[in-house]
């Protein structure tokens, strides 16, 4: 067992232009979260993001899109997270990762930022990296001079799909993790058809 998770934190860049862009999976996680639950998101000046709050069997979770852009995403959590005393190990981020090919979704805990610049400013500003994160697979353009396009560009409607699968089935879990069950949510998820081993 570890922690239950208390926040669920989205990454993604705000405004109409990003929000189809590979490096918004996080907040397509989110959108998709809330949609389920019938709750919407309000801009919240002092966190620095858009919020909401769902009932998960019983317990309340904060959701979080920061509207700082990706490179500031730790402000946003910083703020939410020191304001309701959320310990960083109850915090679980949801986010874009290049190593993981469309489809596939992992979870995670702790870890370095594997040159994700959310990641890198939460870690930073919270004071270690201990986060529970859910990695979203974009896939990578094979080239490391491509990967500013290629996250920053409207996934294809193919990855889109893929994408969409990988959060459908990572809100299956969703509960488990809330509940700090960590291991069977990895256990369940990580052997889903489709979202096999052959991206760790």
């Amino acid at each position: 067992m570890s922690a239950r998770v208390d926040l669920v934190v989205g990454l993604g860049n705000p405004g109409p232009e990003y929000e189809h862009t590979r490096h918004n999976a996080g907040f397509w996680f989110l959108d998709a979260l809330a949609y389920a639950h019938n709750v919407g998101f309000r801009q919240e000046k002092k966190f620095h993001g858009a919020v909401a709050r769902i009932d998960v069997n019983g317990h309340e979770v904060w959701l979080l899109k920061p509207d700082t852009f990706m490179n500031l995403s730790g402000q946003a959590v910083q703020a939410l997270a020191s304001f309701y005393k959320i310990e960083l190990t109850h915090i679980l981020v949801v986010h874009d990762d290049l190593d993981l090919s469309p489809g596939i979704a992992r979870l995670k805990q702790g870890g370095g930022h594997g040159g994700h610049n959310g990641l890198r400013d939460i870690a930073s500003r919270m004071g270690g990296n201990g986060f529970l994160r859910l990695r979203l697979g974009i896939g990578h353009p094979g080239d490391r001079q491509k990967v500013t396009g290629h996250v920053l560009k409207k996934a294809t409607d193919d990855d889109r799909t893929e994408i969409e699968r990988a959060i459908e089935l990572a809100m299956r879990v969703l509960p488990d993790v809330v509940n700090g069950d960590l291991q069977k949510a990895m256990n369940q998820l990580h052997s889903q058809p489709g979202n096999g081993t052959r991206d760790e």
